[in-house]
């Protein structure tokens, strides 16, 4: 184990998934992707933290860590971890956005995730196409909050509206899917829900 990684669990507590509602003043983002070692697959949730050494609750007991690694001078950063108790694998994502602009901190987190796919332990699945524009990630959020706006009540639950939001992304860009398109609509739907500011998205999309 790194001594990067000795410190984070020196100071991580005995619970995960508290989502914690940041500020336009705090703009650090942490991403929790999930890899099943039964059933192959990404899942990626955000909840809005101020470190992942803070706010990322994974009990020692619990938890076995396989690698880790950061990029951008740590502004970036990953922690592949197996459940001691069914040997399930998940990957942690922490990246400190704060003082970047939108796109900037999109361009940050699909960096932090080509290297956390880079070096895991277990098969993920990546989207398909180049990157996403700013003009094709500004579309996205849009898409994506017209598909709440037309399914759902303002401050629906961010786990509420995955689905709705997927399905209107992958007709939206069936002829040109881009690579960000899960990071679009995961921001608006925490805009929606009223956990992150329209700050957060793409200025043409708010």
């Amino acid at each position: 184990m790194s001594n990067q990684a000795d410190l984070l669990w020196a100071d991580l507590g005995a619970a995960i998934g508290r989502r914690i509602q940041h500020t336009a003043k705090r703009r650090r983002r942490q991403r929790l992707a999930a890899v099943s070692t039964v059933v192959v697959g990404a899942v990626t949730t955000s909840a809005i933290a101020s470190g992942i050494a803070s706010d990322l609750h994974l009990a020692p007991s619990d938890w076995a860590v396989l690698r880790d690694g950061s990029i951008d001078n740590g502004r970036g950063s990953y922690v592949h971890a197996r459940r001691l108790a069914d040997g399930t694998s998940s990957t942690f994502l922490a990246e400190h956005d704060d003082g970047l602009t939108p796109y900037e901190a999109f361009l940050l987190h699909e960096r932090t995730l080509a290297a956390a796919n880079a070096t895991s332990p277990t098969a993920v699945r990546e989207e398909p196409g180049s990157l996403c524009t700013r003009d094709q990630l500004t579309h996205a959020e849009k898409v994506s909050l017209s598909a709440l706006a037309a399914n759902f009540a303002p401050g629906t639950g961010f786990d509420a509206s995955g689905a709705i939001v997927s399905d209107a992304l992958e007709v939206a860009f069936a002829d040109q899917p881009c690579r960000g398109l899960a990071f679009a609509g995961e921001e608006a739907r925490h805009v929606f829900a009223g956990t992150e500011p329209a700050t957060m998205l793409m200025p043409g999309a708010r």
